[in-house]
């Protein structure tokens, strides 16, 4: 269930990191973090683009509402959801590299497919 994890963060200091991670992956394709918020920010990033494939302005105003960047909302709605319009989830990917030298948090990279 998305949004269960604290991350060691308030609740809305944890939601802007969500929102900010979401929308650099969005507008990148690809962010290198741990293990733990990458899965958050994963299931965040599948409901954005599962919400774009319907084209509507209610569905931009939430991805708005979420999303911090204009454009990237444009480019969401253009250019990633119609690639994806035949696939029913499963948008992004999680590779593992293991531990980070300082702290030993398992670090990952997530990606668009």
């Amino acid at each position: 269930m998305p949004g269960t994890r604290k991350l060691g963060r308030a609740a809305a200091h944890r939601m802007a990191m969500l929102r900010a991670m979401v929308t650099f992956l969005l507008e990148k394709g690809k962010i290198e973090t741990t293990l733990y918020r990458a899965k958050e920010v994963r299931s965040m990033t599948e409901k954005m683009i599962t919400l774009a494939k319907e084209n509507s302005l209610y569905n931009k105003r939430l991805a708005m509402a979420f999303i911090t960047k204009e454009d990237v909302v444009k480019k969401l709605f253009d250019e990633i959801a119609p690639k994806y319009l035949k696939q029913n989830g499963g948008y992004t990917r999680i590779i593992k590299l293991g531990p980070r030298r300082g702290d030993a948090a398992e670090m990952s990279i997530i990606e668009l497919i």
